[in-house]
């Protein structure tokens, strides 16, 4: 399988095709994709999603799609990787952090987003198809591009996003609102351990210290901290396929003891060490560079 990499901070492309684009693949990258016109299906993640005129869809690293073109598809890619994160947020205030960039994209790509469109909420569509038709029209300036404006734009497709992926949550909860800011606190704290403190879960939510991860486990068929220890695995795992951080580095960032700890509960509950598994993810991989059309 074909592997894309982003050597530019981001890319835009347009592509009018009565064909599949490109067979099954996948790359290091985030990309965007809206359908301007046209029918067919889109898999992803082996899973096949009908599609039509307006659909977003938001894919991470090393999700794999393709698409089967019924009737002539117009599509407007839009790629970016974490270089463009840290250039985007460079001399703007705190709360447009790299980082924070960052955590919204996993807190995104962490939810299990192989289910097909992503935009769920109505009153989004519109804004969703004038930002989109915004980027088109700065794009097709060509060196005229205020890349500027179309970073805002983006920004701002990645926030609707973060708003759609809620209602998805919500759903996985049953409706329960007070599981649903749970699981929302512990993807934004991931990185704070005093916060993930079951205890402090409890006092936020004015819930029992004894009784939280029983409530949890009743909403969402996952207690507590074994829904906190899954989500740093995710997070683990999406630094050792594309990026070069060191395992001692890994553990730090994600609240582990030291390496050692990583790497038992990483073997615990993914039936490997994380080097074999960065080792298995980057041997399998088969590099392209990602070409703008």
């Amino acid at each position: 399988m074909q592997t894309q990499h982003l050597f530019d901070p981001f890319e835009i492309r347009l592509l009018r095709s009565d064909e599949c684009p490109m067979r099954t693949h996948k790359h290091t990258f985030f990309e965007l994709v809206y359908i301007m016109e046209g029918e067919g299906m889109h898999n992803i993640n082996g899973n096949d999603f009908r599609y039509k005129p307006g659909n977003l869809y938001m894919l991470g690293p090393f999700m794999t799609h393709h698409f089967t073109v019924e009737k002539t598809t117009s599509f407007v890619f839009i790629c970016f990787n974490n270089i463009y994160l840290k250039g985007i947020t460079a001399g703007n205030e705190e709360q447009h952090s790299a980082e924070n960039w960052m955590q919204k994209l996993e807190y995104i790509f962490q939810s299990k987003q192989d289910q097909g469109e992503i935009i769920r909420n109505e009153r989004d569509q519109p804004l969703v198809d004038a930002i989109i038709a915004g980027i088109v029209a700065e794009y097709e300036q060509g060196p005229n591009m205020q890349k500027e404006l179309v970073q805002q734009l983006i920004n701002t497709l990645v926030t609707i996003v973060t708003r759609n992926i809620t209602i998805r949550c919500d759903a996985k909860t049953g409706g329960d609102t007070i599981a649903l800011q749970i699981i929302n606190h512990v993807h934004l704290n991931i990185y704070d351990a005093e916060k993930l403190k079951a205890e402090n879960i409890a006092e936020k939510f004015k819930i029992s210290t004894n009784y939280i991860s029983e409530y949890f486990k009743k909403q969402t068929g996952e207690n507590l901290q074994q829904f906190i220890i899954n989500y740093k695995l995710s997070l683990a795992e999406t630094r050792l396929r594309h990026s070069n951080m060191r395992l001692n580095e890994i553990a730090f960032e994600l609240g582990f003891t030291d390496e050692s700890h990583l790497t038992k509960t990483f073997k615990k509950y993914k039936g490997e060490s994380p080097a074999q598994f960065r080792k298995n993810i980057r041997g399998n991989d088969q590099p392209i560079k990602f070409k703008v059309a």
